[in-house]
């Protein structure tokens, strides 16, 4: 297919006007070069071609769990939202954690991933945490390893992954939670958890197995990366350690940044671990986006089936879904409302996340409509998962177009006819 993108604004262009792209079959040439004649033209109120996103923190669900979500309608729902590579956490069954059970996830990717499709290996055997995954075996295949959704309770085991990880030049991205803390809490430790009747998860099981693992870091010297930030103290402590010189990077998710525990409600779509938290913890993670603290924005995508999240806190499982509305998200309550310049935004989810995995981005690119507005309705999402805290949240930002590695990941079919490609 061959058109004319009309009027599209590239960010970091010199003079940051608008220009004319033709779009053929997965190109993007100059009109000037192109030798076609007259093509049909696609234009918008406000045109901007971005380069693709990067998610290092997602759950794609298979092998084992494809009732919650599939290789295919993971990535599409990624392609969706702008992204052209995902890096997959490894609550699997199997869990990645020697050669052969990665094999299995890699044949699935290999298979039906819409884009680039990066998995993690398990620090632990079947993320048990007691004794070490077959790291070397794993390594060339893997962006790092992560025991996501465990934090990992031995600190003697933890230093030797990171020993083995500075050894094989991988990260280790940590699940940061000491389970001696959680007490059975279902919400952040404050007046709506209270309010409501819910056991309170404190903000130190969290920033207590940071403060531990930033010290095993820097004695080690592994490239250590903090999952899902969400309480003001991890924010500090890891602040403090970049200033050390530890080397140390981390994410925190579209939920941690535009929500607080006062604009919660009882109902499944907002539970997720670590909690959403409150005032004073959300204006934390903003300051530390915006002073480089917190180096990038990630998902933390997690599907659930209808039923394992229909129900109110106490019922439903942690985990909320993402992908498809998180640029829109940001873009409408940090960027529109001048909280975030728009440049900050994309260093976060496309610059830091490439620079700290090592991902090289060719061909990948996506094309928004930054002035067409939405009302998020988990229903149309095109992942398996629909449980979104945005629900009903009206935003600005349409994806229109997602190339990966040359590929059509994605097209709006509204403005697009064609079906989009395997990466």
């Amino acid at each position: 297919m061959r058109c004319l993108l009309a009027g599209v604004r590239i960010p970091g262009a010199d003079g940051e006007g608008r220009r004319d792209l033709v779009f053929d079959n997965g190109r993007l040439q100059d009109p000037s070069e192109h030798p076609h004649g007259p093509l049909p033209v696609i234009s918008g109120r406000d045109l901007h071609l971005f380069p693709g996103f990067t998610d290092v923190h997602v759950h794609l669900r298979e092998p084992g769990f494809s009732y919650k979500e599939t290789m295919a309608s993971g990535t599409r729902s990624a392609a969706r939202g702008g992204y052209t590579t995902v890096c997959a956490m490894p609550n699997l069954r199997p869990v990645p954690d020697s050669a052969a059970h990665l094999a299995e996830q890699l044949a699935l990717i290999n298979r039906d991933a819409f884009i680039r499709v990066l998995p993690y290996g398990a620090i632990t055997v079947n993320q048990q945490g007691e004794t070490l995954s077959d790291m070397d075996a794993m390594a060339p295949d893997v962006c790092g390893f992560s025991d996501d959704g465990k934090g990992v309770q031995n600190d003697a085991l933890m230093e030797q992954a990171m020993v083995q990880a500075k050894r094989l030049n991988r990260v280790i991205a940590a699940h940061c939670e000491d389970d001696r803390l959680v007490g059975g809490g279902r919400a952040h430790d404050g007046a709506w958890a209270k309010a409501n009747g819910l056991p309170g998860i404190p903000s130190e099981s969290e920033w207590r197995q940071v403060q531990r693992d930033l010290a095993l870091a820097e004695k080690t010297g592994c490239m250590y990366h903090v999952c899902h930030v969400s309480a003001k103290e991890s924010v500090a402590l890891i602040r403090n350690a970049k200033a050390r010189g530890v080397n140390v990077t981390c994410e925190t998710a579209p939920h941690y940044l535009l929500l607080n525990d006062t604009q919660l409600i009882d109902n499944g779509r907002f539970k997720m671990n670590p909690p959403i938290r409150d005032v004073d913890d959300q204006e934390a993670l903003i300051a530390g986006l915006l002073d480089g603290t917190i180096d990038m924005i990630a998902t933390d995508h997690a599907p659930h089936s209808a039923d394992e999240k229909a129900g109110e806190f106490a019922g439903s499982l942690n985990g909320v879904v993402g992908l498809e509305v998180a640029f829109a998200a940001l873009y409408t309550g940090l960027v529109r409302t001048g909280v975030l310049p728009l440049s900050r935004l994309l260093q976060a989810m496309v610059d830091a996340p490439n620079a700290r995995f090592g991902i090289t981005h060719k061909d990948d690119w996506t094309l928004f409509d930054l002035g067409a507005a939405y009302t998020v309705r988990g229903a149309d999402f095109l992942s398996q998962g629909h449980a979104t805290p945005f629900e009903g949240m009206r935003v600005y930002g349409t994806c229109l177009l997602t190339i990966a590695g040359g590929h059509v990941a994605w097209r709006d079919p509204n403005v697009f006819s064609a079906p989009e490609e395997h990466a």
